[in-house]
């Protein structure tokens, strides 16, 4: 069974929680942010900025790589 938490599609999540869920380092959490495999939401007025669910896991669907590929 995995420590990690379950992504939820529907959940929102702040750039530490993302990071714990993904298994990654905060560090390599922005490098995904910036190079766009991440989107960001940044509600107006919040200097904090949340990642959704939904784009998580759509960045684990675009970038599972299969055996023998």
């Amino acid at each position: 069974m995995s420590d990690k938490p379950r992504i939820e599609s529907g959940a929102v999540y702040s750039r530490q929680e993302a990071a714990e869920a993904l298994g990654i380092s905060l560090s390599t959490l922005k490098r995904l942010v910036r190079k766009g495999y991440l989107k960001i939401s940044k509600p107006q007025g919040m200097r904090r900025v949340f990642i959704t669910g939904e784009s998580i896991l759509s960045m684990l669907q675009a970038t599972t790589v299969e055996k023998g590929a």
